[in-house]
């Protein structure tokens, strides 16, 4: 499942390294996902902020950093929102290692958490099928990636099964929270 953004993975990654929390370029995009999922009025501006805290505006490194993600937070909202199933969460290419791609749905499902929990969405406030989602986004984050080995059909299938799973489980997340005239009756 590859991301429909334009977005290079590798590079957003190495222009993330002026940011102090040093995500990955899944981490970050899991956290806007988060915050977009949940309804957060200023999605952009709070995750922009969130991850460029303590930069300098006039580093030239930084502004490289902010306009790739302003690119991917229109991006990226444009799909959550639009019509279809143009989104997906961005990761490591398919061609990447089973090991590196399962820590990008790790680093993602993570940063979708993060986002959340600055959104301040309050997990009581949920219906239980989200509830159950949170519960399941936490269980990822306790994987044991170290033991994945070399690249298998079983692990692939398993990996690929995740990555829909997370996809299927976002866009309800969505629908319950973050759409704009609310949850549908």
């Amino acid at each position: 499942m590859q991301p429909a953004t334009a977005i290079d993975y590798r590079q957003l990654t190495e222009r993330l390294a002026v940011s102090e929390l040093t995500p990955s370029a899944a981490e970050a995009h899991g956290i806007l996902c988060g915050l977009i999922c949940a309804g957060h009025p200023d999605a952009e501006r709070t995750w922009t902020e969130e991850l460029l805290r303590g930069t300098d505006p006039a580093d030239l490194l930084a502004q490289e950093c902010r306009q790739s993600l302003h690119a991917l937070a229109e991006t990226t909202r444009e799909e959550i929102e639009g019509p279809g199933l143009g989104f997906a969460p961005l990761l490591p290419a398919d061609d990447a290692s089973l090991t590196e791609r399962a820590i990008g749905l790790y680093d993602w499902t993570r940063g979708f958490l993060y986002g959340l929990g600055v959104a301040g969405v309050d997990e009581q406030e949920l219906s239980e099928q989200t509830r159950e989602i949170f519960r399941d986004f936490a269980a990822i984050t306790h994987l044991d990636l170290e033991g994945l080995g070399e690249d298998t059909e079983e692990g692939e299938e398993s990996l690929m099964e995740l990555q829909e799973f997370v996809w299927v489980a976002a866009m309800l997340v969505y629908e319950e929270r973050g759409q704009p005239e609310g949850p549908a009756p």
